[in-house]
């Protein structure tokens, strides 16, 4: 199926809606959160010019064109995908998942996930265990975030590693590099995690719409006052959970897009650690949130046997680690 344009000029009526209300009066065959998608995404222009803006007033004379793509089924395909494998066997799987690779499919990544990857490695037996889109899943990374995950390949053991995720005794464990070196060596947050009342992408310590998140973190080492690196183990599971509290407590991720220190303040810490031009621009240009999922334990779903797994920190964060080490 091809895309398909709708076009729409703003009438008399229609001067000073709002763009997303009034297009859904106009194309009732698209709802008005479909329609808010859609502009987000850079589909809709405005007299030749792309309009991302849900919320503006349109005024009389405005020439629309929005583009909408076929649908997407909601069954992902297997895709033959490379995985980092560290345990198998008839009842889950332990991988190791890379910096970059989104874990299930959603909205701009229908495809090239870790799903469609386990659809391929598992076959048809892993279909439908924790829901179509999710069939596997017990808990998820962040796209940039790298390390391990275990996916249940049974639906016993999906119920039994989501109820230890639920109960928190599925131990998660993370290094994080963040900037600053924190006041104290422990300790913890305990603030509720809500999506951020201003950006839709981002979440937020949020009091009156927040989950209760727990994290408690623990300084590894640090490099002078610029950078800590830190141990984070995670009582509960909130989207960002860790990004979104290390930045609530001002020791935000090094390489952070959404929570990270601005970059004249990472300059700043920089250049009273007397690093050279060169290590600072390679810092300041950490392409990722420096976070690696490095430890796990949970109780076997079959065998009750207690089972641990390590991951070494990647190349790309070791290689942040040396430089701001370099002048430690």
């Amino acid at each position: 199926m091809s895309e398909n344009s709708l076009i729409y000029s703003v009438q008399t009526e229609d001067h000073g809606q709002r763009l997303d209300k009034m297009l859904a009066t106009c194309f009732q065959d698209l709802s008005r959160s479909r329609l808010k998608a859609l502009i987000l995404e850079g589909r809709l222009h405005i007299d030749n010019e792309i309009c991302t803006d849900p919320s503006l007033k349109v005024k009389e004379g405005m020439a629309l064109s929005l583009v909408v793509p076929p649908p997407v089924d909601d069954t992902p395909v297997p895709e033959n995908i490379s995985l980092d494998i560290l345990y198998e066997d008839e009842a889950l799987l332990v991988i190791n998942k890379p910096a970059g690779l989104v874990v299930h499919p959603g909205a701009g990544h229908h495809d090239g996930t870790l799903v469609n990857a386990l659809l391929y490695h598992c076959g048809d037996s892993l279909s439908g265990i924790g829901g179509v889109r999710r069939p596997g899943i017990v808990h998820r990374l962040d796209k940039d975030t790298s390390g391990l995950l275990v996916v249940a390949k049974s639906d016993k053991a999906h119920q039994a590693l989501s109820s230890q995720l639920s109960d928190r005794t599925l131990g998660r464990h993370y290094r994080a590099v963040v900037w600053g070196k924190p006041r104290n060596s422990k300790g913890h947050v305990d603030q509720p995690i809500g999506r951020h009342p201003g950006n839709r992408l981002k979440m937020a310590v949020n009091h009156r719409n927040g989950r209760e998140a727990v994290t408690h973190y623990q300084l590894v080492e640090s490099y002078g006052e610029t950078a800590s690196l830190m141990n984070c183990k995670l009582e509960s599971g909130r989207t960002h959970q860790i990004r979104v509290h290390m930045a609530h407590i001002r020791y935000p991720l090094v390489g952070d897009p959404l929570y990270g220190l601005q970059r004249n303040g990472g300059q700043s810490l920089l250049k009273k650690g007397d690093y050279s031009a060169e290590v600072a621009a390679q810092v300041l240009n950490f392409p990722r949130q420096a976070l690696h999922a490095w430890k796990m334990s949970f109780v076997h779903p079959l065998t009750e046997e207690v089972m641990s797994f390590e991951s070494p920190i990647p190349d790309d964060i070791t290689l942040l680690i040396n430089c701001l080490k370099s002048n430690t």
